[in-house]
């Protein structure tokens, strides 16, 4: 598994985690679409808006291996700001290439990309 130096552990000031120390002994954590409602609490929101940003500044608009990234954080974007990069795609591999999609992400988060 590989594990992305110089990227944030989790949300500064809170407990929402951004990556993992060590692969799951029980088996890799499969990304699957999740659902954002517009009633999500502002914290979350801002989980998600903080990632996207610790993404953009690590990867850019280049595809990036999953490695020790939080697949529950980054399911909550997957299918939308988070593309795969590969075909086929394996969501139970620590090696799997995301890419992020720039159109959707200043969309969703314009205070991050600006407008």
């Amino acid at each position: 598994m590989l594990k992305h130096r110089g990227f944030p552990g989790r949300l500064p000031g809170t407990d929402f985690q951004f990556t993992i120390r060590r692969p799951n002994p029980k088996g890799v954590t499969a990304i699957s679409r999740r659902e954002r409602y517009h009633d999500r609490r502002p914290a979350d929101r801002r989980a998600d808006a903080g990632f996207i940003k610790a993404l953009w500044v690590q990867f850019g608009d280049q595809p990036f291996e999953r490695g020790n990234l939080d697949a529950g954080r980054i399911s909550w974007l997957f299918e939308r700001e988070v593309i795969p990069a590969e075909d086929p795609f394996d969501p139970e591999s620590y090696e799997a290439l995301l890419v992020l999609d720039l159109r959707v992400c200043q969309l969703s988060f314009p205070d991050v990309f600006g407008e």
